[in-house]
């Protein structure tokens, strides 16, 4: 059941991860995730999404199949996970199947290239946006916005592994939260 009380159908796992995985066609995925989730259908509250997007990032996999099976699986269980995946994937695989062979056969054409280079900045945006919003929510003091350039510096100047970066500072970084967690629970 969602925070609502209403019992999620396979169907509305199918149907939602489908308008996610259309809806972000071209970029864009986590954003509209979050969009639809949190705050179109209230399935996820803000802090249970970016505590599954963060495992779903640290598992491998694509991000967004792991999110997928991660909520599919909390309200349905395997089946739910399923539902989901499906939903996720199957319209975007013969859409790109049929994009492909468009793409390959008029990949040479200057106009082809332009709109190609103008939906750049669209993806590039609704990445930006869904950092902000999950840093309003997660980047709440000093020492968590350390925690965030910490990671940024590792990962892009120092080209460091996000394997390597995280080995390296979730240790330090749990030693911090972990008290303040529990501390918000009693």
């Amino acid at each position: 059941m969602n925070e609502r009380g209403c019992e999620i159908s396979l169907w509305q796992l199918i149907g939602v991860f489908n308008k996610i995985a259309l809806a972000s066609f071209g970029g864009g995925l986590s954003a509209w995730a979050r969009h639809v989730l949190v705050e179109e259908r209230g399935w996820l509250s803000d802090v249970e999404f970016l505590s599954a997007q963060t495992l779903c990032r640290v598992l491998p996999g694509a991000n967004q199949i792991n999110m997928a099976v991660f909520v599919g699986a909390r309200f349905r269980g395997p089946a739910g996970a399923i539902a989901a995946v499906a939903g996720l994937t199957s319209v975007p695989v013969v859409l790109i199947l049929a994009l492909g062979i468009v793409y390959f056969r008029t990949n040479h054409l200057p106009e082809v290239k332009s709109v190609l280079a103008g939906i750049v900045p669209i993806a590039i945006a609704m990445s930006a946006a869904t950092a902000w919003k999950a840093g309003k929510v997660c980047l709440t003091g000093i020492v968590p916005i350390a925690f965030a350039l910490a990671i940024f510096v590792m990962t892009a100047y120092w080209r460091l592994p996000l394997y390597v970066s995280l080995i390296l500072l979730v240790p330090p970084a749990l030693w911090w939260a972990w008290p303040r967690a529990a501390a918000g629970r009693h």
